[in-house]
């Protein structure tokens, strides 16, 4: 993840979004805050948003919609998303978060010692997916040759469907032929 990579936590209360503000500011991360979930969007839509602390209940576009129409775009499908809800858990809301793919489902108010040490944890382990993913499309890119006319196989090997390495050579067998099927004339 870039280093410039933020939490955006998203809230209709000014005073929960500066709680929570407060509440990761030891992280040493850059938060910014959004009062909706259109303003979440557009904000994720930018790009270097490492981490998203969303309510579920606002108005306009919920919490829910928002995290279906990021599951739906490539860019922002694998950033770790932390629900909080004010009303209580309930098995419908739960189900439909964790189908969603959310990472938590928190209630508020909220322990800031737990928040801190569950933002932290996915943070960096977010950080690390989007390093290896970079890295395996480095690793990608120096493999493929830099042919005009695409990939070639270099002179001298043979496709591996013509000749399979586990099966060893065959020899050429000379059968005994049986004699009641030998067309050769008997001298006689």
């Amino acid at each position: 993840m870039p280093s410039d990579a933020k939490i955006l936590i998203v809230d209709d209360h000014e005073d929960t979004l500066y709680a929570l503000e407060s509440a990761l500011a030891p992280l040493g991360h850059e938060v910014t805050c959004a009062t909706n979930g259109d303003a979440a969007l557009k904000e994720v839509l930018r790009g270097h948003v490492g981490l998203l602390l969303l309510d579920v209940r606002m108005p306009g576009v919920s919490g829910l919609d928002v995290v279906r129409y990021m599951r739906r775009v490539e860019q922002t499908q694998s950033i770790p998303i932390v629900l909080l809800t004010g009303f209580g858990l309930d098995a419908a809301l739960s189900a439909e978060a964790f189908r969603l793919g959310v990472a938590d489902l928190l209630l508020k108010p909220i322990d800031p010692l737990a928040l801190c040490t569950k933002v932290s944890y996915l943070f960096s382990a977010h950080q690390r997916l989007l390093a290896t993913e970079r890295e395996l499309r480095e690793l990608r890119a120096a493999r493929q040759p830099a042919v005009r006319g695409g990939p070639t196989r270099p002179r001298g090997l043979v496709r591996p469907h013509v000749i399979d390495p586990r099966v060893p050579p065959q020899r050429d067998v000379i059968l005994p032929q049986d004699p009641a099927q030998d067309p050769a004339p008997s001298g006689g």
